[in-house]
């Protein structure tokens, strides 16, 4: 088995920088590209979008995927139609920049709440989620792009996409080319424990893309791989049995002194996750 995929880098880690800065740490870490964050295209015109996008692929990177946006009010899984309309709205704002900069996944939470779907009732939010992507699918065909929904925490419990059996779900009811899912290997750990790679199994030949995070397994921490409980041997033999082609975010800092992290540290997570796959691969 060889290694199919690039790393990138969440736009998240960048804020406060200028693209410039962004785009040097990127080709002198050897990240393939950045994730792109609402936060770092804030303000700007779809033109200045589409410069910005340019700048990126002239310096060597690529934009592959956007994280479209999930504060408390981007639930496309509200029970409340006005909550769930507006993110619906704004998530579909968002794909379109994201289409600008470059970007051809959008990794979509499935929640922004924290209920346990025992009490709530999961058919409820399956009825908002189909309502939901009943919008947000055509446009995204439109575009060209795949709505990757991501695993979520359990926060307590029972929280909707925080078990396999959501994700199979999701499948039987909504499958669609515009479709996807992101595995999230922080928050399946969490989720999951001992039965982690279960997401990965079930989202399958599904997974458009990755967020790598380590931790202890109790909560989300955002170690860079390596420094916690998560077993990269499953998660890198598995995505190279599938040959996933993309670029997986690595969607934590280094582990070294920040917050203003050097370019020798930067470096060391690239070379430190590749010398994880080489041995996870033989």
């Amino acid at each position: 088995m060889t290694k199919t995929w690039t790393w990138s880098m969440t736009g998240y880690q960048f804020e406060g920088k200028s693209h410039q800065e962004i785009q040097d740490i990127c080709v002198t870490a050897g990240f393939s590209g950045i994730e792109c964050v609402p936060p770092l295209l804030q303000g700007c015109t779809t033109e200045e979008i589409q410069t910005i996008g340019g700048s990126y692929r002239n310096a060597g990177l690529v934009i592959e995927t956007f994280h479209l946006p999930f504060s408390s009010e981007d639930d496309i899984s509200s029970f409340y139609e006005t909550t769930r309309r507006k993110a619906v709205d704004k998530a579909c704002l968002w794909m379109e920049r994201a289409s600008a900069v470059g970007a051809s996944v959008g990794i979509q939470h499935p929640t922004t709440n924290r209920f346990n779907v025992d009490e709530e009732g999961l058919d409820r939010y399956f009825n908002s989620i189909g309502k939901s992507l009943g919008v947000l699918l055509p446009v995204a065909e439109k575009l060209g792009f795949i709505i990757a929904l991501e695993n979520m925490l359990p926060a307590g419990g029972g929280r909707f996409t925080s078990r396999p059996a959501h994700f199979e779900q999701l499948l039987s009811e909504f499958d669609h080319p515009g479709l996807g899912f992101c595995l999230d290997t922080g928050h399946a750990l969490v989720a999951g424990g001992e039965d982690a790679a279960d997401f990965q199994m079930t989202m399958g030949s599904h997974l458009r893309a990755y967020h790598l995070a380590d931790n202890s397994g109790d909560r989300d921490s955002h170690l860079a791989p390596g420094r916690g409980l998560v077993n990269w041997t499953k998660v890198f033999r598995r995505a190279a049995e599938q040959k996933f082609q993309g670029a997986m975010c690595i969607e934590t800092p280094p582990f070294a002194k920040g917050p203003d992290y050097s370019l020798e540290a930067w470096k060391s997570l690239v070379t430190e996750t590749d010398a994880l796959v080489e041995e996870s691969l033989g």
